[in-house]
């Protein structure tokens, strides 16, 4: 327990010498991995990834077997009599299912730029600090503790936007790489969906 004492005492002194820059890392951070975790559990949360060809194509064909959120989709567009009804409902679902994960995809990727920049903006405001204090200071002890603090506040800063940035740029591509395959599933979905509606349109025009 004291040694764990220790490092978080030792973590929250280094945390609090990097300056108000740290306030806004830690905000920039949070977004980051809260609109991250969130995109990730909803797309999970779709179930595709668990519905195979065959069950899909079943689903279309009886929409009233479907299971599910993909199964409830089904269900909603098949709903559709014409070629361009199922294409307003795709339109609509594309509203609901792609558009709000798109618009924080763009927030979180706006917020990992971000993150260098505020370490940056950090640096900054350490160097001038540093310099103040040897313009201003006599070369004592507390000059040098002033010079120590800055090129402290300076370098954390950087550190830590770097560290918050590498991983929130991995994080955000994995997400893009399976929104993408989520919206590579709905294009499928809607393919195979006006292929049954374009059928059923063929046989009553034959009746």
């Amino acid at each position: 327990m004291e040694e764990t004492k220790t490092i978080w005492e030792q973590a929250l002194e280094i945390w609090a010498s990097g300056g108000w820059a740290m306030i806004a890392l830690a905000i920039d951070a949070f977004i980051i991995f809260y609109l991250g975790n969130s995109i990730f559990w909803r797309i999970r949360a779709k179930g595709y990834l668990y519905v195979t060809e065959k069950k899909m194509k079943k689903w279309v064909k009886e929409p009233a077997k479907g299971r599910g959120p993909v199964g409830k989709m089904i269900h909603f567009v098949m709903g559709a009599n014409t070629l361009k009804q199922i294409n307003i409902f795709f339109d609509e679902l594309n509203q609901t299912e792609i558009a709000p994960i798109n618009r924080d995809l763009r927030v979180m990727q706006t917020c990992v730029s971000i993150a260098p920049l505020l370490g940056l903006l950090g640096t900054v405001t350490g160097m001038l600090a540093t310099f103040g204090a040897l313009a201003t200071g006599s070369g004592g002890d507390k000059t040098m503790g002033m010079v120590a603090s800055g090129i402290s506040e300076a370098l954390i800063t950087t550190e830590t936007g770097l560290l918050i940035a590498l991983p929130g740029l991995i994080f955000q591509y994995k997400l893009a790489r399976e929104h993408a395959q989520y919206k590579a599933f709905l294009a499928h979905l809607k393919t195979v969906c006006s292929q049954r509606i374009y059928k059923q349109q063929q046989k009553a025009e034959a009746a």
